[in-house]
């Protein structure tokens, strides 16, 4: 006869691996989708560009699409911030456009260190964020008016500053390689093998303090399960990526992983843990959720609310200095087009809500692959841009369409 209490029982069924799963798939029954979607389409595009276009699985081209949607993921993973307060934020691309002018004015016209024309680059983003988040939070000028008046106003000081249509070219060995050079393939397999350990640690830690404080923790089986999950995605793209790209070796050698990928996993780690495991991150969902019942709560809101457009800004700052990397030069095209949009799409493709609330920084990079994927294979299949644009903004729609029903379900089954 057990002496085990009903709770006792019921912890252990629940912390199996079979209760996981049955809880997973309650909540998706319920409308808690997350980034299922995201995943499922990125697999389905993958699979048909490789069967339509051969070349799309080339050690080359895989490289090139880390490098081509680097800082579309970027502004991204700074917009979900605004996106989670139910928010938006229609300057962060002319903002990054405006942040890397001024590194290229920094570097190119005034001869200043990369290191001080970063600073300046990213502090013009702080500014940006902080200006706009004021605006938002201490007038109560609804953020569209704010972000579209600074949306038409950075294109004219995106064109002071390159002085009209001159194109500032970047010289400086060290920006450069951001988006154009590549980790030494022994260094990349060090940096993998190190980030497998540091995330299976952590897994066990979050595992056993929960335990301690005898809450709920995932079997070890289930962390098994994502470690090596973790370990064969990422081994497997950083085989590829060490392979030779070069058509002439001889001449020059193109392999390794490129220097942006790190930036990002490292940006992504940040947020993730800013969200996920701090004080700050609770106050931002639960802002995002019901602003007035945070503000009866002790949050200050209007300091969430500020600091979001700063994280936003300054986020776009980075993108635009991996964009003038990538470019090698800042025009007055740089952070316009088809920037913004893409950026939001990559955020509410991979999951996050546009009506607040609910996000994850990774959505901003599994939404920024499905989007890079999409404009890569499209391209190597011939199609012009206008077919490319048809194609994702039938994505976004799609996925702001599921967002919405997976909400109307979540609330029909009081999950919301």
């Amino acid at each position: 006869m057990t002496t085990e209490t009903l709770p006792e029982q019921a912890h252990k069924a629940d912390a199996s691996i079979g209760g996981y799963v049955k809880n997973y798939l309650d909540r998706v029954r319920g409308g808690e989708l997350g980034a299922l979607p995201a995943v499922f389409g990125l697999i389905v595009l993958c699979v048909l560009f490789s069967i339509l276009r051969p070349a799309f699985l080339t050690p080359g081209n895989f490289a090139n699409l880390f490098t081509q949607g680097a800082a579309v993921v970027v502004i991204a993973m700074g917009l979900i911030f605004v996106l989670l307060l139910g928010e938006i934020d229609l300057s962060a691309g002319y903002a990054s456009g405006v942040c890397a002018a001024v590194l290229a004015v920094s570097l190119t016209n005034n001869g200043w260190p990369w290191y001080t024309a970063v600073a300046a680059a990213m502090l013009t983003g702080v500014v940006i964020g902080l200006v706009l988040g004021a605006l938002v939070a201490k007038l109560g000028v609804p953020s569209f008016v704010v972000t579209l008046a600074a949306f038409l106003g950075f294109q004219g000081v995106l064109l002071l500053l390159v002085k009209g249509g001159t194109n500032i070219s970047i010289r400086d060995t060290t920006i450069l390689a951001i988006a154009n050079k590549n980790v030494p393939p022994i260094v990349s397999w060090i940096v993998l093998v190190v980030g497998v350990v540091v995330y299976a640690g952590i897994q066990l830690f979050r595992a056993r303090r929960r335990i301690g404080r005898g809450l709920l923790a995932d079997p070890l089986a289930l962390i098994a399960f994502r470690v090596l999950s973790l370990a064969v995605i990422s081994g497997v793209a950083v085989y590829v990526l060490n392979l030779e790209r070069s058509r002439n070796a001889l001449i020059v050698s193109l392999k390794g992983v490129p220097i942006v990928v790190p930036v990002i996993v490292v940006l992504l780690f940040v947020w993730t843990f800013v969200l996920r495991r701090t004080a700050y991150g609770r106050h931002i969902y639960a802002v995002g959720g019901n602003a007035e019942a945070s503000r009866r709560a002790g949050i200050d809101v209007d300091r969430i609310r500020i600091s979001a457009f700063v994280i936003c800004s300054f986020m776009a700052s980075i993108g635009g200095i991996i964009a003038a990397s990538r470019a090698n030069s800042v025009d007055p095209n740089t952070g316009g087009s088809d920037v913004l949009l893409f950026a939001v799409g990559a955020a509410v493709i991979g999951g996050t809500s546009l009506f607040g609330g609910k996000g994850r920084a990774l959505d901003a990079v599994l939404g920024g692959a499905v989007v890079a994927v999409i404009q890569n294979g499209m391209g190597l299949m011939g199609y012009s841009a206008g077919v490319k644009y048809v194609v994702t903004g039938s994505v976004l729609l799609l996925a702001a369409g599921v967002d919405a029903l997976s909400r109307k379900r979540a609330a029909s089954t009081g999950r919301r």
